[in-house]
């Protein structure tokens, strides 16, 4: 068991290493300047909402010598304005395409039930890598007796492109329980997108702001855990799984 525990360690890492390093594909914003104010801010809703920070994680406190390391794929959903908006700005996606974000996930345990995170993305069908920064303090820690309640900030942005410049802020609450080796887990937020057509000959700006809801379950598995999270940011749904390393 041991051993086999080791190997997935290693496996995991060898991913997330991989995953650390890929590099973006060629910007796919080129045609920003063919869009309408109106197609431009659907076009920056779809963005903000996939990029926008997803734990894909429980909210309780790690502990001062606490990590959660994982990797993490992401699918997102737009409405069929904002798909249509990005087919349109040649992001090489179609209506029926959704936007795939690959992620290595890094979380560390602070004093004083605090946690801190950070991931880095790459989002082929964009063209773009995404940070993103997020820090959490544990109002109610939970266990197997009473719920965890956690209040989070967290922040997005996206690089490696010449045509958009794009980032998010969010805010939300969260609540979990452990059930044995399950804990589920719900929250509710805001988030707000701030976004520039850097290159398009009609400058174009955005900042929408955006309802957010989330829900999922984290399963421990030893060290290792398995964590399913569904996402709905404004009209754009997104489904996350991660494989990590938690302790």
């Amino acid at each position: 068991m041991k051993k086999s525990f080791s190997s997935l360690a290693c496996a995991t890492l060898g991913l997330a290493l991989s995953l650390s390093t890929l590099p973006a594909w060629a910007d796919r914003l080129g045609n920003l300047d063919s869009l309408t104010e109106r197609e431009f801010k659907y076009a920056s809703e779809a963005i903000g909402a996939a990029i926008s920070y997803k734990p894909i994680s429980p909210p309780q406190p790690q502990g001062l010598t606490g990590f959660d390391i994982g990797v993490s794929l992401t699918s997102s959903s737009p409405s069929y304005k904002g798909a249509a908006a990005l087919e349109k700005a040649n992001a090489n996606l179609y209506l029926d395409d959704a936007i795939q974000t690959y992620r290595l996930d890094i979380h560390k345990g602070l004093p004083f039930d605090v946690d801190v995170g950070a991931y880095f993305a790459n989002v082929p069908g964009l063209g773009i890598d995404v940070r993103g920064l997020e820090a959490r303090y544990a109002l109610l820690n939970g266990d197997f007796a009473k719920p965890g309640i956690s209040l989070r900030g967290g922040y997005t942005y996206a690089t490696n492109s010449d045509d958009l410049y794009i980032n998010t802020r969010s805010v939300d609450v969260s609540i979990s329980k452990e059930f044995a080796m399950l804990t589920p887990y719900a929250g509710v937020g805001y988030v707000w997108v701030d976004s520039d057509g850097r290159r398009a000959a009609r400058h174009q700006e955005s900042s929408p702001e955006l309802n957010k809801y989330y829900a999922g379950i984290n399963m421990g598995l030893g060290l290792m855990n398995l964590a399913f999270e569904t996402d709905i940011t404004g009209d754009t749904t997104s489904w996350g799984i991660k494989l990590g390393l938690r302790w």
